[in-house]
């Protein structure tokens, strides 16, 4: 490994652990080379969400127009990256001949939410969770060499699944930046608590396709996908204790229950991915 590709990747190591609390345990269970592959990506797609959602006022656009040019360039080999995420990321890109549409689709994601900030239907949300969520997991499926289309489509439910978790719990946070993501028409029919309680519903059901998925995946991705859905779950649960009022405050899942998961999710994976109750 060179210079600049190690540089680039202890980069991506100190932005992913940074943020992504539950990789360092999840990422033990998997071999060096995909565990750095998975660091690689989701340093990605921090980069692509603090360019959307950290940059001064006004400057979003431009810099994720930027952004989509140099990846452009990137996925189709026309000048060598630049970027220290893209330096990094170019030998999983290639390794796996991973699929171009799902690093623009995340950007796209990004530039959406600097014109859309409300959604009137479960349709236009779910459009948007598709730019935004399911790229994720179908670039995770790519690392481990899954390219079965149940596969794809499950993954899609289970990232769209947690995104609704995210947005269910993160209302008030939201609010902060002039963004709504429950369905409006649900908020115009009951309030935004029952809005809420609605979208919990539905990400609870997308998370449940986490159970078929984990019996298609490989052993050292369970763990990962198990931690994911547990997560989703627990999201869940803690909105629902609250009474799904995440307008005025926003729930926290406790440091006893996190501990909790990851303990059953250990025990899962290493069960065949069938979940127990």
């Amino acid at each position: 490994m060179d210079l600049s590709l190690k540089a680039a990747d202890t980069y991506c190591r100190v932005l992913t652990r940074r943020h992504y609390e539950n990789f360092s345990v999840a990422s033990r269970f998997v071999d060096a080379r995909r565990r750095q592959d998975l660091m690689r990506i989701y340093a990605f797609c921090r980069t692509t969400d603090d360019l959307g959602d950290e940059s001064p006022e006004g400057t979003a656009l431009v810099r994720l127009d930027r952004w989509r040019a140099e990846v452009e360039a990137f996925v189709k080999g026309v000048t060598p990256p630049v970027h220290p995420v893209l330096v990094a990321l170019k030998p999983t890109f290639e390794r796996h001949a991973m699929t171009p549409q799902s690093f623009l689709d995340l950007i796209a994601a990004n530039v959406q939410d600097q014109y859309v900030t409300h959604y009137q239907t479960w349709a236009e949300l779910e459009g948007y969770c598709a730019l935004s969520a399911a790229p994720v997991g179908r670039m995770v499926l790519e690392v481990f060499d899954v390219h079965a289309d149940r596969a794809r489509r499950l993954s899609d439910d289970v990232c769209v699944g947690l995104q609704l978790a995210n947005h269910a719990q993160d209302v008030s946070r939201d609010a902060t930046l002039g963004r709504r993501y429950l369905v409006e028409n649900d908020v115009n029919a009951c309030g935004i608590a029952g809005a809420t309680r609605s979208m919990v519903a539905r990400a609870r059901e997308l998370l449940r396709s986490g159970e078929e998925l984990q019996r298609l995946v490989p052993r050292p991705l369970r763990l990962q996908l198990s931690l994911y859905c547990r997560g989703g779950m627990a999201i869940c649960a803690a909105i629902e204790a609250v009474g799904y009022d995440t307008e005025r405050r926003r729930p926290h899942v406790s440091g006893r229950t996190k501990v909790s998961l990851v303990l059953r999710a250990a025990i899962e994976s290493f069960s065949g991915g069938r979940p127990r109750r």
